[in-house]
């Protein structure tokens, strides 16, 4: 399971599980890509539930 962040400033593919990890990036800076982290951990369970209810 994984998510795909896009924007203006560029992109990034994280993993879900195991644990939340950077899987590639394409510009964005190294702040940025902490902060888009922390997101994806925080909202973790809802892009889980989201995955399967999309995908199921």
């Amino acid at each position: 399971m994984h998510i795909h962040v896009r924007g203006p400033e560029g992109e990034a593919k994280f993993w879900l599980t195991p644990t939340v990890y950077l899987a590639d990036s394409d510009e964005f800076d190294a702040r940025t890509l902490r902060e888009l982290r922390d997101a994806v951990v925080a909202n973790q369970e809802l892009i889980e539930r989201t995955w399967n209810e999309h995908f199921a």
